[in-house]
C-alpha cells in the first residue's frame, strides 16, 4: 500500500496545506483568518490511510521500531520546505506529565532527535515544557482548540532559544493551534523564528 505523502509544492506559505493542480506559493484562507505564530511548517504525509496508522501506532502503541523510516519521511519534507542551514536548534513538541506517564514516553523524541542528527543541528528536549493537564485536542473544535492550549507552554532556558530560529517537531498538524501556541511562547522567549515539521498533516477544510 503506496503511503500518502505530500507534495511540497504548491502549498501556503506558511502551514504549508497544498492545492492540486497549483505550482506556486500562496498564504491560504486560514492563515488569513488565524495567522499562525510559527514562520513556516513541513509535513511528511496527509493523515489518512496507511500513514494515519504508523502515526497513531508509533503515538500509541508503543511502535518505537518505526522511528527511523518515519524520520526518513520528515528529514525529506524538511530538506524540501524549509531553509535548514537557517536552523539553529530542534525541540520536540513536549507532552503533559499525565500523557507521558500514561505512553510512557514522548513519541516526538525520537524522531526529532533522529532528524536533528540528520541534518546536523543542536537537538535539545528540556527547552520547552508543558505544564497543565489540558483536554485531548482531537476531541474539541478549532476555537476550543486555541482555547484549550493557551498558557500551557513555558521556557525554561529562554537564553537557548534567544535570537535564534527554533524547530518544532509534532507528530500531527491539524488546526495548528497547538503548534502556534508554542511558536507564540518559544518567541515571547526570543526566538527570531520558529518552523515546524510533523509527520502527518489534516488537509482537510
Amino acid at each position: 500500500m503506496k503511503l500518502p505523502f505530500l507534495a511540497q509544492t504548491g502549498c501556503c506559505s506558511i502551514c504549508g496545506r497544498p492545492v492540486e493542480g497549483f505550482a506556486g506559493e500562496y498564504v491560504c484562507e486560514d492563515c488569513e483568518i488565524h495567522r499562525p505564530e510559527f514562520d513556516r511548517a513541513a509535513a511528511a504525509m496527509r493523515f489518512e490511510g496507511r500513514a494515519r496508522q504508523m502515526v497513531l501506532d508509533f503515538k500509541f502503541n508503543r511502535h518505537l521500531w518505526l522511528r527511523g523510516d518515519l524520520a526518513d519521511f520528515l528529514e525529506a519534507a524538511v530538506r524540501a520546505r524549509l531553509d535548514v542551514p537557517s536552523i539553529d536548534l530542534v525541540i520536540p513538541m513536549p507532552t503533559t506529565r499525565v500523557h507521558r506517564w500514561d505512553r510512557g514516553y514522548n513519541q516526538c523524541e525520537p524522531i526529532a532527535r533522529l532528524l536533528a542528527r540528520r541534518i546536523e543541528r543542536r537537538y535539545d528536549a528540556g527547552t520547552l515544557l508543558r505544564r497543565g493537564n489540558p483536554r485531548r485536542q482531537s476531541s474539541l473544535t478549532e476555537f476550543e482548540r486555541r482555547e484549550n492550549v493557551k498558557e500551557t507552554f513555558l521556557v525554561s532556558r529562554p537564553a537557548l532559544v534567544r535570537g535564534r530560529t527554533v524547530l518544532v517537531v509534532d507528530d500531527i498538524l491539524t488546526t495548528g493551534a497547538t503548534m502556534s501556541e508554542a511558536a507564540r511562547v518559544l518567541k515571547d522567549s526570543g526566538a527570531s523564528r520558529v518552523l515546524a515539521a510533523t509527520l502527518a498533516r489534516s488537509t482537510g477544510g
